[in-house]
């Protein structure tokens, strides 16, 4: 049984998330089922380096593919996008060591979200258009509260111990870039709709409906209140998986300029 490390693209729109489901189409079902029909088995596997939800696209997810061929990588490569849906790309393929682990292996990841500040007719998919103006320098204050090693259960749904919603986050960037707010998030990983409702919280601060102190409240006790805040799916980036050696592009950039 060989491994390869997979870099690929995609467009969340019409799969709900990453995860296979027996259920609904997935983009870890998709690529699990070619991977059967180029390699005439059932004997494959395809794991990510992490699930993103439903709607939520991805400008680098990492993967490995466990398949028994000889087939060189670039053919693989070719194989697969000839299959995939319009939506799904494999940008490269590498025969990697069979202890190399998409998901246990990672170091850090890294999303981006895009808000708009106008109504857009061609990115409704891609972005999240906020009709408030928002104080863009008030949300840089408020993304500092974020930094740190703390317990997010007050940003997801799922119930976890306390020592599984711990998470080391790393860095929270805004930056404008004509008609958009790009917010950046790297964390050593993270929970479920976890990003989303940190931004949504960042918005309201915009908004002025929120006190950007509120935010230690929410990381030192387990409130209700971000569920509130969530943010679309739209306009949320898988931007870059990291490994040791990688480094992230200091340069945020827009995946969809407005």
């Amino acid at each position: 049984m060989a491994r390869f490390k997979l870099t690929l693209e995609y467009e969340g729109t019409r799969f709900n998330g990453w995860q296979k489901q027996k259920e609904g189409k997935t983009i870890q079902g998709t690529l699990i089922d070619i991977a059967r029909e180029i390699f005439k088995s059932d004997k494959v596997d395809v794991q990510g380096s992490g699930r993103t939800d439903r709607g939520v696209h991805a400008i680098e997810q990492i993967a490995h593919l466990d398949a028994d061929t000889n087939l060189k990588e670039e053919v693989i490569r070719l194989k697969f996008n000839d299959l995939l849906p319009h939506d799904i790309n494999i940008l490269k393929v590498e025969r990697t060591s069979g202890k190399f682990h998409a998901r246990h292996d990672a170091v850090s990841r890294t999303y981006l979200y895009q808000i708009a500040k106008r109504r857009t007719a061609f990115g409704k998919e891609y972005v999240w258009w906020v009709k408030d103006e928002l104080n863009v320098e008030a949300m840089k204050k408020a993304a500092g509260y974020f930094v740190g090693f703390y317990d997010f259960i007050s940003f997801t749904d799922k119930l976890l111990k306390t020592e599984e919603s711990r998470v080391h986050l790393t860095e929270v960037r805004i930056e404008e870039t004509g008609n958009l707010i790009l917010i950046r998030i790297t964390a050593s990983h993270f929970l479920w709709k976890m990003v989303r409702r940190v931004v949504g919280t960042l918005v309201e601060v915009g908004r002025g409906k929120l006190k950007a102190e509120r935010i230690k409240d929410f990381l030192n006790s387990h409130d209700e209140a971000p569920a509130k805040f969530t943010a679309p799916p739209s306009g949320l980036y898988l931007e870059k998986v990291c490994y040791k050696g990688d480094e992230l592009d200091p340069r945020i950039k827009p995946f969809l300029n407005i």
